[in-house]
């Protein structure tokens, strides 16, 4: 891992690690938690709640950090647009995709995010694509074959789920990388971050709501306290607080040294969905684990562009 940024402070400076440590266990505990989130709630009616919630607290943290509530000329396009692909689009295939797979399997393939990410950047921003990004991305790849053949193997679930919830999460990986190029072109930076994200959760959750209305009626709320809990936890601490913990990351050792908190990530999701979901682990998975993340590594060393400045690295 390359702990210093030319230029700039080392990843391993007490206080830049904590942020990074915070961050990716942060990260990693949502994915369970949405499990439970769906358990009794329709996933659209969930994620409305959570992103009320997380919108509120963004407006909060943008008044502290003396951000505008107003958003500038022509902010709203890249608002709606931020708000449908990822707050809405990106969280619903993700949500549903946990109804058929371990949430821990989910966040590894949600890794490979970096690699529509470097492909739609090139074609709309000009970033080259280098070869070790290309063999890296290919190696994580057959990871995740292997997890997803052990997946098969190991749950109840007929072929056709398994292949469906790999369906849902690619269909949310390229949501959320759609959302990530949105954020990297020159009409999103020019809006203030916090007050753009709070714009947009918001837009989230009114489309979330809307949807929900269409499709699964009257509002519903589970009344398990853990439920709640799941819902500050997704908004509060999974968007309000990583998200300026992370870019703050970007700003001080860069952006490609914090992303390998896409590679910490899953294996905090791992040793979750082992403790409380019972994947099982063997030969295949194992080395699908280890594959798929060095994979990860490789690619992310390989890639010559740093990423979107303002991409939403987890759910």
């Amino acid at each position: 891992m390359n702990a210093q940024q030319p230029g700039g402070a080392s990843l391993l400076e007490p206080r830049n690690l904590a942020a990074f440590i915070l961050v990716s266990l942060i990260w990693g505990g949502t994915w369970l938690v949405i499990r439970d989130q769906i358990s009794a709630v329709s996933p659209t009616w969930s994620i409305c709640y959570r992103f009320i919630v997380a919108a509120a607290g963004m407006f909060m943290l943008a008044k502290m950090r003396g951000e505008p509530f107003r958003l500038g000329a022509g902010a709203w396009p890249w608002v709606l647009a931020l708000g449908l692909f990822q707050f809405s689009l990106n969280f619903g295939f993700v949500y549903r995709a946990e109804a058929y797979v371990t949430s821990g399997l989910v966040a590894v393939i949600f890794a490979l995010l970096v690699v529509p990410n470097a492909v739609l950047g090139k074609i709309y921003l000009g970033q080259p694509i280098r070869r070790e990004f290309v063999i890296g991305s290919s190696i994580a790849a057959i990871g995740v074959a292997m997890l997803f053949a052990q997946e098969y193997r190991a749950s109840p679930a007929t072929l056709g789920e398994v292949l469906l919830g790999a369906a849902l999460c690619i269909g949310g990986i390229l949501s959320a990388s759609v959302a990530n190029i949105l954020q990297a072109t020159e009409g999103a930076k020019r809006q203030p971050l916090l007050t753009l994200l709070a714009w947009s959760m918001l837009c989230g959750a009114v489309f979330n709501g809307v949807a929900a209305l269409a499709l699964d009626g009257a509002p519903q709320f589970d009344p398990r306290p853990e439920y709640a809990l799941g819902i500050l936890y997704l908004g509060l601490a999974g968007s309000v607080v990583t998200f300026p913990l992370y870019y703050g990351l970007v700003r001080k050792v860069g952006a490609g040294t914090a992303a390998y908190s896409s590679v910490v990530v899953p294996v905090v999701a791992m040793i979750l969905s082992t403790l409380f979901e019972g994947f099982v682990w063997g030969p295949l998975p194992a080395a699908g684990a280890v594959i798929t993340l060095a994979g990860m590594v490789v690619a992310m060393r390989g890639r010559s562009a740093p990423p979107p400045r303002r991409a939403t690295p987890e759910p």
